[in-house]
């Protein structure tokens, strides 16, 4: 009952109604402070600049769906959601399961990650299909999104905070439209944020010098994202420390 008083007021009110009745659409909180752009004046000491290139994000996303298999995440109970991303291969989903599953292509659009502009987009092409009122809706289309770094010192890691900017849908009834968009955009904000893009153990530097009976370590002190067309680069300022004591191997 509930749900039919909420499609014959989306009905009357549009989208407006199913995002009051649904929810609106919001992003999961991502750790840490945002990313800026390098210092003007140049990298202080002690920064390393790491180059990636669009083709790096082409290749894996390529191995993802070819040797894994395309990622799906769940459109319902999306108030009951962990930590970070659960994702599940769609070959484990049977039946109108309420998921939505990222493809490779569709709608003469291509997944993949951009760097044009000054900033990071990710267009995310879908299938998907949701239990409405007793019927499966089977849906497909894609989703403009854009990515921001943030740095959060404490734990050492970058994480990706995923903003849906619009969703276009095709093959759906119009009177289901408008809550399909708000149950994908909520889907995408919700399941998908935070997105661990560097985790902690790829930054820290651990340095054996035998000579001097000790180690170097190396903490990430700060992180700046430069964008330029087709590449990112990330500038990595780290702090040094020696640690005098045994030294294995």
């Amino acid at each position: 009952m509930r749900y039919v008083i909420i499609l014959l007021l989306g009905l009357v009110l549009g989208g407006g109604g199913a995002v009051l009745f649904q929810g609106a659409p919001h992003a999961r909180s991502v750790p840490g402070a945002r990313v800026q752009a390098p210092e003007a004046a140049g990298d202080p000491a002690g920064t390393v600049v790491i180059a990636i290139t669009a083709g790096f994000f082409d290749e894996l996303l390529n191995t993802i769906f070819r040797d894994l298999g395309a990622p799906s995440f769940q459109l319902a109970e999306l108030d009951a959601q962990p930590q970070f991303a659960d994702i599940q291969p769609a070959a484990f989903q049977q039946g109108c399961t309420n998921v939505i599953t990222l493809a490779p292509e569709g709608s003469n659009v291509k997944t993949k990650v951009e760097f044009a502009g000054g900033k990071i987009s990710a267009p995310l092409v879908f299938t998907g299909n949701y239990n409405l009122l007793g019927s499966c809706v089977q849906f497909k289309g894609w989703a403009q999104t854009s990515i921001e770094l943030r740095f959060d010192h404490g734990s050492q890691n970058v994480y990706g905070q995923v903003n849906v900017e619009g969703v276009s849908l095709e093959g759906v009834n119009p009177a289901a439209n408008n809550f399909v968009t708000v149950f994908v955009r909520n889907a995408i904000d919700s399941r998908v944020n935070p997105l661990e893009v560097i985790r902690a153990a790829q930054l820290q530097l651990l340095i054996p010098v035998k000579a001097s009976n000790g180690s170097l370590k190396a903490q990430v002190k700060d992180v700046r994202a430069e964008v330029l067309d087709g590449s990112l680069k990330m500038h990595i300022t780290y702090e040094f420390n020696g640690a005098r004591g045994q030294v294995k191997g």
